[in-house]
């Protein structure tokens, strides 16, 4: 019984089973998603969902929005878990697990992050071990129905991801194994997110919406709502309604073994991950082509062959908007080849609709080859002189052969949220996330680096602070 063997495992879950590497893997993952709650802010996205629901459905504030780190400026948990997620995710700079696509810690710990500021003495490694629980379930399942659920249209990042949420949830309230069952029942009757939405404010919807509906299905279950106890795996279960094939026991069997949190990556550009190689690819032609004294304003043509998956999730030839940008491949070359760089700062709605970024978006043909890896790439540039720059990408920086390494990473959050919180703030923002594994109380994390001005009405504000 998939459910109640997963349900299982995460009770039994201890802080002492888990090795280095997957306490490492964890606290990077957890320190990648705060960096891109916080920076993710500056989207339209999160203030508008605040903004649309504090108002009128905010509890007590007990938990923090990360960007606004003030004691003052809380929201209940349900609401911060919401908008967070949806910061978290909203620049597509979040981590990815590659086999699946899965970005997973974006549910898990927005859920578990606000219910920990809520319940207080949450130690660290009470919710480090909740959130690996979380992490593992999410993947196994996701991996369990790939990759026909996700062919059909799913958002799998949140179709699982109110599971897995579910899950580290229970666990930080210390549920028992039936009611943590029941938790995952009402999370799989949650299923939220279809692939229709991408390019939209609603995707990092889909991560908001399945943080806070695992919270609430762990919270329903603790009162004594009732679900089903073979949610997963029953005939009308979330297995068999999402998917034509599975192999959840499979799976489930690898729990604690096959720790899926090793795989897990995280993004140097915040837009589709099928499209950095072909990124990389134009940065490195424009590098090259400079050295060579050529001009990029002098490109007439610019091919890319890559991976048929770039096409597939990342072929939108014109983009209208930042969102939308970082779903085409077209938009994401021609930023590469003009700016060297690809940050969010290349995928506002400007930059997309910039009369110069759209004439060489235009020049680039994309064509696809099966036999090239999801982490390759081969990118040219034919100038008027009749020179041709072509750079091969192998193993696309930040990806399972070529991670980021720990000053990389560091330097992405710094990037991010000292836009918002300040440097001398964002540097203790990236200390208390580094450190959260050792602290006595999770709830005390923010107040490492939250301002001493808390003066703004959460629900009413709108601009960065």
């Amino acid at each position: 019984m998939a459910t109640q063997q997963l349900a299982t495992w995460s009770v039994n879950l201890q802080y002492a089973n888990l090795t280095a590497p997957v306490i490492a893997a964890a606290v990077t993952s957890l320190y990648n998603w705060a960096g891109c709650a916080i920076g993710g802010y500056q989207q339209p996205a999160p203030s508008l969902a605040l903004n649309a629901t504090f108002p009128h459905f905010g509890g007590a504030p007990t938990s923090s929005i990360l960007a606004l780190a003030n004691d003052s400026t809380q929201t209940d948990a349900q609401i911060a878990a919401f908008v967070n997620g949806i910061a978290g995710h909203v620049d597509d700079y979040d981590d990815t697990h590659l086999a699946t696509i899965i970005h997973p810690t974006g549910t898990v710990a927005s859920a578990l992050f606000a219910v920990a500021e809520w319940q207080g003495g949450v130690t660290g490694q009470e919710f480090v071990t909740a959130f690996v629980a979380g992490v593992e379930a999410e993947l196994k399942l996701g991996l369990a129905v790939w990759p026909e659920h996700y062919d059909v249209g799913w958002h799998d990042t949140s179709t699982t991801g109110s599971i897995g949420a579910a899950v580290a949830v229970s666990k930080i309230l210390g549920l028992d194994i039936p009611t943590t069952q029941q938790a995952i029942g009402i999370a799989c009757t949650q299923v939220i997110g279809m692939q229709e939405f991408f390019g939209s404010d609603t995707k990092s919807f889909h991560i908001g919406r399945a943080a806070q509906g695992g919270m609430i299905g762990a919270l329903l279950a603790q009162s004594g709502f009732t679900s089903s106890l073979q949610g997963l795996e029953a005939q009308f279960g979330w297995v068999h309604v999402v998917s034509t094939r599975e192999n959840v026991t499979a799976e489930f069997d690898q729990l604690g073994e096959v720790w899926e949190i090793l795989s897990n990556t995280f993004k140097p550009y915040p837009c589709g991950i099928v499209m950095h190689p072909s990124i990389q690819g134009a940065i490195e032609v424009q590098s090259a082509a400079l050295g060579q004294g050529l001009r990029i304003q002098d490109i007439t043509s610019v091919e890319a062959r890559v991976n048929p998956e770039t096409l597939v999730l990342t072929g939108q030839t014109d983009p209208e908007t930042g969102l939308e940008g970082k779903f085409s491949v077209y938009h994401g070359i021609a930023v590469g080849l003009l700016f060297g760089q690809a940050t969010p700062s290349q995928f506002t709605d400007s930059v997309v609709t910039n009369a110069t970024v759209v004439a060489l978006r235009k020049l680039v043909n994309v064509t696809t080859d099966s036999t090239i890896n999801e982490d390759e790439a081969y990118v040219s540039a034919v100038f008027q002189d009749g020179t041709n720059v072509t750079q091969h990408i192998v193993h696309v920086i930040g990806s399972i052969d070529n991670p980021l390494n720990e000053t990389q990473l560091k330097d992405k959050f710094m990037g991010q949220a000292s836009l918002v919180l300040g440097e001398e703030r964002a540097g203790k923002a990236y200390d208390a996330f580094m450190g959260i594994g050792n602290v006595s109380d999770v709830g005390l994390v923010v107040k490492m680096f939250s301002g001493v001005n808390g003066t703004n009405k959460i629900g009413l504000c709108t601009e960065e602070i």
